[in-house]
């Protein structure tokens, strides 16, 4: 937060399933993050976002810092016929996302909130009350 300048955004890159409560937080951290930094703030749930908002990321002005939130389901499903999960899926787009926003020296934070989401979501808002 220490490197957010006048004229920069935050994006927030959730690669999170989109239930009632992550969204609920994920909106409140948006909010807080809008409160104590004073600038724009967008949240896209991925992948989704990657074809949209990801390209102004990668290919616009450096003005971004970029909070990607991944998680570790315990529960996963294969991706029929192919020998991976759509969580190894999802968790290699947002890994690739992250490496491509390093590559373009983007400013870029990566946090795994592990299996317990809702858990991992309330570390965070707390974190953002110091």
């Amino acid at each position: 937060m220490a490197s957010c300048h006048a004229g920069d955004y935050v994006a927030i890159q959730a690669y999170l399933a989109p239930t009632e409560e992550t969204q609920a937080a994920l909106r409140d951290i948006r909010l807080r993050l809008l409160q104590r930094l004073h600038v724009a703030t967008t949240l896209g749930i991925g992948p989704r976002f990657l074809h949209s908002t990801g390209q102004l990321h990668k290919g616009g002005p450096n003005t971004g810092l970029f909070l990607q939130l991944v998680d570790r389901p315990d529960r996963d499903l294969e991706v029929p016929g192919t020998g991976y999960t759509f969580g190894q899926l999802i968790r290699a787009q947002a890994l690739g996302d992250y490496q491509a926003l390093r590559q373009k020296q983007r400013r870029v934070l990566r946090i795994d909130l592990g299996s317990d989401v809702p858990a991992g979501l309330r570390r965070l808002v707390g974190a953002l009350h110091d």
